[in-house]
């Protein structure tokens, strides 16, 4: 697994940029694609991601009995973990970490960025009540700005949770949203799966993927 540096401050998880991965993001980048495909290749990203995130969390020895008789001593992921989706994207991903940890608690949070003034506004948080004591995957797909992703890390600080229990799950990022969170919170780790080239004057992310949720949920526009 690459750790990277980007925009000079923290380190991120970067996925292997294996021909694999290439291939997925060719699917997901086309903007010819179908949402089959989109969710698909998405998808299977995605469940990278979350193996990647969940590898970062606390393990303890634990010994089990092999089928032949022998002892094998082996690891067991703490069991208090939960995952928080940022709506309406976040919801792409619950799926994915719900498959891997089948009975694991998820919270939601509304925020949404006004398009003019590109700030983030919260309207919605439904967090477990034991959230301080548990190592938190944020679930969002996209880090462009940084300007949800530092709001939604605000709302989990101020519910207890420690800053170096926080895991961002992202597919994409770019280089100012990296910064911009790192500055605010050093010790939140971030795992993605591409880091761009940049923001364009819009606060796109070049070469980027369009707008996932709608693209993955088949709100996005026809043309």
């Amino acid at each position: 697994m690459t750790t990277a540096t980007a925009a000079g401050v923290g380190t991120v998880r970067l996925l292997p940029q294996t021909r694999a991965l290439r291939a997925l993001h060719t699917v997901m980048r086309d903007r010819h694609a179908g949402r089959d495909e989109f969710v698909t290749s998405s998808g299977r990203v995605i469940r990278q991601l979350i193996e990647t995130a969940l590898d970062l969390l606390p393990f303890e020895p634990r010994e089990v009995c092999t089928p032949v008789g022998r002892t094998y001593r082996g690891l067991r992921m703490t069991p208090h973990i939960c995952g928080v989706s940022v709506l309406r994207a976040g919801d792409s991903m619950e799926s994915e970490l719900r498959a891997i940890a089948p009975g694991v608690r998820i919270g939601k949070i509304l925020i949404q960025r006004d398009k003019v003034t590109k700030l983030p506004h919260l309207y919605y948080a439904a967090l477990p009540a034991d959230i301080d004591r548990r190592h938190v995957l944020l679930l969002d797909p996209m880090l462009a700005t940084g300007g949800t992703a530092l709001a939604a890390i605000e709302v989990l600080l101020g519910q207890g949770v420690e800053e170096d229990a926080i895991v961002f799950v992202t597919l994409l990022s770019s280089p100012e949203g990296i910064k911009a969170v790192h500055e605010r919170h050093p010790r939140v780790r971030i795992v993605t799966s591409a880091v761009e080239e940049r923001l364009n004057e819009n606060a796109y992310m070049i070469p980027g993927i369009g707008d996932f949720g709608d693209r993955y949920f088949g709100t996005d526009v026809v043309r």
